[in-house]
């Protein structure tokens, strides 16, 4: 299995798991003809699109990867606010259930972000393991089982929010706060589960302005004693349950 980054960041989210045989695409907030590119302008293989909010940077391409016959799997809530639920290849996931899409097991499960229904993801496959998915969501109440791999929002760092955005953007600050994840919630989320199994930590999402990437992967590194990788555009690593 390898994991492909098409688009990470508040400019869109679309991220490839996939082998030879079959490819699952994790949200489509990028352009279509950047989809296109990556899946080299090939939709045969791919099994489905998990979508986990309806926020543009996450669901900007839904309607064209709907119209090649893709299926986005995703809560009434985001599908209803994404315009697309009355399309006969939407498809309505539930929270807590366990979905099998291709040879993908994937139980969604609620998360907290300022929008309806937003959805996290564990997602089991034969060669990646148990892969936590979660992005858009300022704390997660859920611990998780047998993880071998995590793709997982770091949005900000509160030191550098505080100094650029406490003076005089106030809300901008206490939106953030209260909709991503930041990076000593993302450490504190990590060290709360067992990570003895785990081979990859992939932070994502990380904010143009309010991040530092090097201190960030240095940290989660630093505090888990994993293999941990900031995600960037192109990024196209191997992505399975154990090194070898």
């Amino acid at each position: 299995m390898n994991l492909k980054v098409i688009g990470t960041g508040s400019s869109g989210n679309a991220y490839l798991l996939y082998n030879k045989e079959e490819i699952l695409l994790l949200e489509c907030g990028v352009s279509f003809k950047k989809i296109k590119e990556a899946l080299n302008f090939d939709f045969k293989k791919v099994v489905g699109c998990l979508l986990s909010h309806e926020h543009g940077d996450h669901n900007k391409a839904i309607k064209d990867i709907l119209s090649v016959g893709i299926n986005p799997y995703s809560s009434k809530g985001t599908l209803e606010a994404s315009n697309v639920i009355d399309h006969h290849n939407s498809i309505i996931i539930e929270s807590k259930k366990c979905y099998q899409i291709g040879n993908f097991k994937v139980i969604p499960f609620d998360i907290r972000h300022d929008v309806k229904e937003p959805l996290g993801f564990l997602i089991n496959h034969p060669e990646c393991g148990t892969t936590l998915f979660l992005t858009d969501s300022f704390y997660s109440p859920y611990k998780f089982n047998g993880l071998n791999n995590l793709i997982i929002e770091a949005n900000f760092c509160e030191d550098i929010i505080d100094q650029k955005l406490k003076a005089n953007k106030k809300f901008l600050r206490d939106r953030v706060l209260k909709s991503h994840l930041s990076i000593q919630k993302c450490i504190d989320l990590l060290n709360a589960n067992d990570l003895s199994q785990v081979n990859n930590i992939v932070l994502i999402h990380l904010s143009d302005s309010n991040s530092n990437e090097v201190e960030f992967q240095q940290k989660v590194a630093s505090a888990t004693g994993k293999n941990t990788i900031v995600a960037n555009n192109g990024l196209d690593i191997p992505f399975n349950k154990t090194p070898f």
